[in-house]
């Protein structure tokens, strides 16, 4: 079966799923995106996820393509057309189809709005997460705003093939400070030797993840002290743990990073617990 995406009203298989050539989204990465979760079927954590998109819409200037509820509706449309149990779905919206200019279009036009769905293999993310996973630092090279969840990712595409260059699956960004800000697709979290858990402030500097905001709760829940400040590359190198979060992978250990072995090269307790327990804090929908 054709994978379904949902393009502007329409249904279409992904081989006919296509946008306007003067789509500012392609002309120039004005929109932006989500990703949800799909376990059992379900959304996960669909609430945090519109409320974001919201909020990337208005910081943008973008309107909203349809109400939350509405939306609600199309991505169980496509997650069902698609049978997807364990996956995810990705929603798009940009400002609309208009002639090449970079001022918003006068008057405004509709809004784009694109859904696909596609599977996870659950067997190959807990193969990951026993073996843990290396990363490499980058200098952060990106604008000043990541807190907006934007669709213009290249300084983020770049550093993800740097790390794969390099033999790692991912990269963790450097400010100019030399404090590590974030994954190139996730949050970036240590485990101090204290066992106190360290990720930074959720300020322009990074985006503020839906599955790190839930896992401030399965932390507690663990009966760990977390805190929000910057830390940096050697903090991280004589870590007891680290790990990464995001909507596709949860929780992550990273055994590596340039190189250098974190907790002996092996997954920790932390990193490990609060994969298992993340589920039970998470809103299913």
């Amino acid at each position: 079966m054709s994978p379904i995406a949902y393009v502007n009203g329409r249904y279409l298989p992904m081989r006919r799923a296509m946008v306007h050539v003067e789509d500012r989204g392609y002309q120039f990465g004005d929109g932006v995106y989500e990703v949800c979760e799909v376990r059992e079927g379900r959304l996960i954590d669909e609430r945090r996820h519109l409320a974001r998109l919201q909020r990337s819409l208005d910081e943008l200037r973008i309107r909203a393509p349809m109400s939350p509820k509405a939306l609600g509706i199309v991505l169980r449309e496509v997650i069902a057309r698609n049978r997807i149990r364990c996956g995810i779905v990705y929603f798009q919206v940009t400002r609309g189809v208009a002639r090449r200019d970079h001022a918003f279009p006068a008057p405004e036009v509709a809004p784009s709005l694109v859904v696909t769905a596609r599977p996870l293999s659950g067997t190959r993310n807990e193969a990951l997460a026993v073996s843990g996973i290396a990363v490499v630092s980058v200098p952060d090279n990106r604008w000043d705003r990541v807190d907006i969840k934007t669709i213009g990712l290249l300084p983020n595409v770049l550093a993800r093939q740097t790390a794969i260059d390099r033999g790692a699956r991912d990269a963790w960004f450097v400010d100019k400070t030399g404090a590590v800000t974030e994954g190139a697709s996730a949050n970036a979290w240590i485990v101090t030797q204290a066992g106190i858990v360290v990720t930074h402030p959720a300020d322009h500097g990074i985006l503020r993840g839906i599955t790190r905001t839930v896992l401030f709760d399965v932390i507690k829940g663990q009966g760990l002290t977390v805190e929000e400040r910057a830390f940096t590359l050697q903090e991280a190198y004589a870590a007891r743990e680290a790990f990464v979060t995001a909507a596709s992978q949860i929780v992550l250990p990273v055994v590596r990073i340039d190189g250098r072995a974190i907790g002996g090269g092996r997954p920790g307790p932390v990193a490990t617990a609060l994969r298992r327990e993340f589920h039970r804090y998470a809103e299913q929908s």
